[in-house]
């Protein structure tokens, strides 16, 4: 019998990047292995915080050509999301939610029920589905979203609210049968919260290394986009506050004797408004749309460079998604981190560091990149190597759907079976 797989997440296709993309792949992983796969999800409506033209408002089912069955959830998406209206975003989820989840909970009885955060508000509910249905249930952590709202400021941790969420987070995390995240800080972190390490398990994201191949020659999308510029320097993804993002701007203020240089921010955002606004006077910097994901290589393949600014203090917090698909393009990146962070790791050797918020190491950095193309090929090449080394989404997932059967019950599915057989007679 076939091993059942419920993927609760708040972001999912057609959402195309961020961990929306990464929801998807395992879904669309596990099918392909011969899994029976639901997926409770929201309406989409990221990164531009605005559910996409001809979806909702209310519940919204389908089925996709592997035969992942999905349930869209309605969702509050505040235009500006600050503070206590993304916590109501993420209630508004949580509580949408809810009986799409215990209502497969009790019908479709899944083996193990997988709860992606964010949104943590709807462990609950996850959680319950799978107790419901006799099932594992498995927590994997993206962000850390109750220390990532105090790092960005979004949440005090002395308030009131801040001591509820780290209660609520302690709390959620003990219910699980099995807890993951992405990078070895990120699962020390679960350790320091006092969970065994027979249940802490290492989900890395990954590239689709078919997908994203290293570009020969110009990019077409260069032309397209109309760069005539020798350089690019790209920072492609969500533009909201926890990338520290305001740093392009006065980079670029050091950079403004370069007339070769683009500097290309593809991306949407609560962020986009403001950051336009600081580059008005910046003709080197440059706002593109989103691109299709069939366009994924040719865009990460016109970067001569990528930037991934971090704001200081969240670099151990979140291990940025775009991060894989940087990598597998064969391009070098500068990382705005410390070495000894999740992130600085990642990148040291595959491109450079300079420290969060310093405008000019960053400016400097990128210069340097720019004059000195052995390195910048030395270092691309690197990235490549590091992306087949690390993030391969076969052996990846592959891992993860032993795992998956090593916590679930054979028994169970073999009951189905049998149940099953005896209907049909």
């Amino acid at each position: 019998m076939p091993m059942r797989l419920l993927i609760v997440c708040i972001n999912y296709a057609p959402e195309i990047i961020s961990t929306g993309v990464y929801a998807t792949g395992l879904a669309e992983f596990m099918a392909d292995e011969g899994c029976e796969v639901d997926v409770v999800t929201a309406l989409p409506y990221y990164p531009a915080w605005k559910v996409f033209d001809g979806w909702g408002p209310l519940w919204t089912s389908r089925t996709c050509e592997r035969g992942i069955r999905i349930v869209h959830c309605p969702i509050y998406v505040p235009q500006n999301p600050t503070g206590l209206r993304r916590i109501l975003h993420y209630i508004s989820f949580a509580l949408s939610a809810a009986p799409s989840l215990l209502w497969k909970g009790l019908t479709r009885r899944h083996d193990v029920v997988v709860m992606i955060v964010p949104s943590l508000i709807a462990a609950p509910a996850a959680w319950a589905s799978a107790r419901l249905g006799g099932g594992k249930a498995w927590l994997h952590i993206q962000d850390y979203e109750v220390e990532a709202a105090f790092a960005t400021g979004l949440l005090k941790e002395d308030s009131r609210a801040g001591r509820l969420a780290k209660a609520f987070e302690r709390w959620i995390l003990h219910r699980f049968d099995k807890v993951s995240s992405i990078s070895d800080p990120m699962l020390a972190k679960l350790g320091e919260k006092g969970l065994p390490k027979e249940r802490i398990y290492e989900m890395r994201n990954w590239a689709n290394l078919e997908k994203v191949r290293p570009m020969e020659g110009v990019s077409p999308l260069k032309e397209e986009l109309g760069i005539t510029t020798p350089y690019v320097a790209l920072y492609s993804g969500n533009i909201a506050n926890k990338q520290g993002l305001e740093v392009l701007p006065a980079m670029a203020r050091h950079l403004s004797h370069r007339d070769d240089l683009t500097i290309a921010i593809c991306g949407d955002g609560p962020m986009r408004k403001a950051l336009e606004e600081m580059s008005a006077d910046l003709p080197m910097i440059r706002f593109f749309p989103l691109q299709p994901l069939e366009r994924l290589s040719d865009l990460l393949g016109m970067a001569d460079v990528h930037l991934l600014p971090q704001i200081a203090g969240a670099a151990d917090l979140v291990l940025p998604s775009k991060l894989t698909n940087m990598l597998a393009s064969g391009r070098p990146t500068i990382a705005t981190t410390l070495a000894d962070t999740a992130l600085g790791r990642e990148v040291e050797g595959a491109g450079l560091l300079v420290p969060p918020g310093d405008a000019a190491a960053l400016a400097q950095a990128l210069e340097g990149l720019l004059d000195d193309p052995e390195t910048r090929l030395r270092l691309g090449a690197r990235a490549r190597e590091r992306a087949l080394e690390r993030w391969q989404i076969g052996s990846i997932l592959g891992r993860v759907k032993t795992e998956f059967k090593a916590i679930s019950d054979p028994a169970r599915r073999h009951g189905r079976m049998s149940r099953r057989s005896r209907t049909k007679t």
